[in-house]
């Protein structure tokens, strides 16, 4: 089990900043790494490009990466603490 780790973020409207994947037990997705993180954010990010590139959404909604990484602490019942002192566990998001 990880106790730490990197979550994918991004910053709502009503919610500020949530977590935007969840595992199947409703609890935040947790990538033992930084750099796994990116690469999510990365392969979203060519989908996107790719959806552009067959005419199937626009230019500026592909170029718009919202997503960040934020380092969370993970609880021994799978939801996690944020640096802001956020706490998600599942779904109370």
């Amino acid at each position: 089990m990880i106790d730490a780790g990197y979550c994918i973020y991004i910053t709502t409207v009503c919610q500020g900043p949530v977590p935007i994947e969840r595992n199947e037990q409703g609890n935040p997705v947790v990538y033992a790494t930084e750099v796994e993180a990116q690469r999510v954010i990365a392969e979203d990010t060519m989908e996107r490009l790719r959806q552009f590139l067959e005419g199937e959404r626009e230019f500026e909604d592909a170029m718009t990466v919202e997503e960040y990484i934020e380092f969370v602490t993970v609880m021994p019942d799978g939801s996690i603490v944020d640096a802001a002192d956020n706490h998600f566990a599942a779904g109370n998001w």
